[in-house]
């Protein structure tokens, strides 16, 4: 058993999920184990995991949810399996490539060297972007510029969905109170870590757009992210409830 668990929430990746786990679970610097999280994929996703694991039975595992829950809910129900499995180190990776499964290593280093939690950072050097259009870029870029203008947090990535967190990170907080479940999600869990104190770093990555597969995020997701900002900063004044 590795010290390391990379969660992986799925729906409808069975384009990305046998290349995604062949490769992460073949790097030969580091072992890391993975955990896949399958809101009831109709394309068959959970299925080809299932086969995955009789050729990886220590090292891959799968725990599939009765539906579409939301990326938040995976997590959370991947963070609590993997608290429960005692893993150290915790990691938040997408299926489809857009993380490069290489950046696991300077993620779990950071962390071992002293962070509490380790962002996969597509802004802290530049614009770290590859195959989105300029649109997109932009409002992905600025969502973080106006996180940082609302929250004060220090952090230049603040959607960013390639993290590592140290095991005493989740434990302190309490995960039964996160509140959103998509975009949000991502910037309450840094938020969240920010408030008691963690030390937060950034690691430069490069993000690439994924070539298979489609893309989950939706204008409600991205309204969630916006509005959900201000009600974690007024929340925060009068009650915060991870301390």
């Amino acid at each position: 058993m590795s010290d390391s668990l990379v969660i992986i929430p799925t729906y409808n990746e069975k384009d990305n999920i046998e290349d995604i786990v062949r490769y992460v679970l073949n790097i030969p610097e580091k072992e890391f184990d993975i955990l896949v999280v399958d809101d009831n994929s109709p394309d068959g996703t959970a299925k080809i995991v299932e086969n995955l694991i009789l050729e990886f039975p220590n090292r891959l595992s799968i725990e599939k949810r009765a539906g579409k829950l939301g990326l938040g809910t995976a997590y959370i129900h991947g963070f609590n399996w993997g608290l429960n499995k005692n893993y150290n180190y915790l990691i938040e990776m997408d299926a489809d490539f857009s993380h490069n499964p290489d950046d696991l290593i300077k993620l779990y280093e950071e962390c071992k060297n002293g962070a509490d939690v380790a962002i996969g950072s597509r802004y802290s050097q530049g614009v770290n972007v590859v195959n989105w259009p300029m649109s997109r870029v932009l409002m992905s870029y600025f969502a973080s510029v106006y996180v940082r203008w609302i929250t004060r947090m220090p952090i230049m990535d603040t959607t960013a969905g390639f993290v590592c967190y140290n095991h005493k990170v989740l434990r302190k907080m309490k995960l039964d109170k996160i509140k959103f479940i998509g975009y949000a999600f991502q910037i309450e869990m840094k938020f969240v870590a920010w408030k008691l104190g963690f030390n937060i770093q950034e690691v430069s990555i490069i993000f690439t757009d994924r070539k298979k597969g489609a893309s989950k995020m939706s204008t409600g997701i991205f309204k969630e992210a916006i509005f959900g900002v201000i009600y974690l900063k007024i929340n925060s004044w009068f009650n915060f409830p991870h301390k």
